[in-house]
């Protein structure tokens, strides 16, 4: 049986791959390895992938495909993954090996137990590439430890400790019966695929270990600054996405805990998307910023109303003294808090 379906989507990623599939083979026959080969055409990145399914037949699948981008190759893994939990782990990225085990083995005592849980949850480390410390992102004053919970069970989240990509293991069979499918050719696509399962979890169950570590600070990150505001589209094409994915206010109506939480989220997504545009800082990327908040007043006037509302939502702002105060908190918060 595998426990755990990692997807490993690698383009052009000769120079960091090794280290991530090899953090994962610590699972042995317990987990399988789908590395999905976007296209590759500027190294080896398909040559190595084939090596590590040839060497390791019963762990690795490999997927070659035409470029679609980091969503499609998440599709890939997804239709694939036979695994019983669900985990993506970006090629520059890797695992604690030790986490990683305590990990598999509590996954194991569940199942034991016919403990059927929706969705299992670990921190995650910021590793710099300027060798500044480490920052560690975990839940101990969110979630019960160890034990399983409900989202009504959950203590509030600070604006750092949102659920991400990085620290969620879904139920793959969640995400199978939801079809869901993330865009092609676009990134900032682990906003959806944490948000958009989120209402068909019933269970959690967190482990405090630092597990997940996500390399951050190369300049061709998807996540480095000036690469956002080339692909400002990219992420109001997702924030949009995500507003359309559920009515939160009929989730209000059945959990009121989780309906606050994804409020919490779509009301970030609109204030980093809003920063940007700000930052750019012309007609056509103020306008832009305009229409996102119109758009989201026009599908949730009550979320819109309550997006505005939060600290954040300053940057919904169309005055250039209101404008100048964001940037200003943003540099401080970048700096302090260093996420890209």
């Amino acid at each position: 049986m595998k426990y755990i379906s990692f997807c490993v989507p690698c383009y052009n990623m000769a120079n960091y791959m090794r280290k991530c599939i090899d953090s994962l083979l610590v699972c042995g026959e317990d987990a399988e390895i789908i590395i999905v080969d976007d296209g590759s055409t500027k190294d080896n990145t398909p040559e190595i992938a084939d090596e590590y399914g040839k060497n390791y037949p019963n762990i690795v699948k490999v997927v070659h495909q035409e470029n679609g981008g980091h969503g499609e190759g998440v599709n890939q893994g997804i239709k694939n993954a036979t695994g019983l939990y669900f985990k993506i782990v970006d090629a520059d990225d890797w695992a604690d090996k030790e986490a990683l085990l305590k990990l598999l083995e509590t996954i194991k005592k569940l199942h034991e137990e016919k403990h059927l849980i929706d969705m299992l949850i670990c921190n995650y480390v910021y590793e710099y590439t300027d060798g500044t410390k480490c920052r560690v992102i975990d839940y101990k004053n969110v979630f019960p430890v160890e034990k399983e919970f409900t989202f009504t069970e959950t203590k509030k989240f600070k604006k750092s400790q949102f659920i991400t990509m990085h620290s969620a293991f879904y139920r793959t069979k969640i995400l199978q019966d939801i079809n869901l499918t993330l865009p092609k050719h676009t990134f900032y696509v682990d906003n959806i695929f944490v948000y958009t399962p989120l209402p068909y979890v019933k269970s959690f169950y967190y482990i405090d270990a630092d597990l997940y570590r996500y390399f951050v600070g190369r300049a061709d990150q998807s996540i480095n600054e000036d690469v956002i505001m080339k692909r400002i589209d990219q992420h109001i094409k997702i924030t949009k996405i995500c507003i359309d994915a559920h009515n939160v206010q009929e989730i209000a109506s059945k959990n009121k805990k989780l309906a606050k939480y994804m409020t919490d989220f779509i009301s970030i997504l609109m204030a980093i998307t809003s920063i940007y545009l700000i930052k750019i800082g012309d007609e056509n990327a103020l306008n832009k910023k305009k229409e996102l908040w119109e758009y989201l007043k026009s599908k949730d006037k009550k979320l819109w109303a309550d997006c505005k509302h939060h600290a954040e939502g300053l940057v919904a702002t169309n005055s250039k003294l209101g404008m100048n105060f964001c940037k200003l908190v943003y540099k401080i918060a970048r700096k302090i808090i260093k996420f890209n």
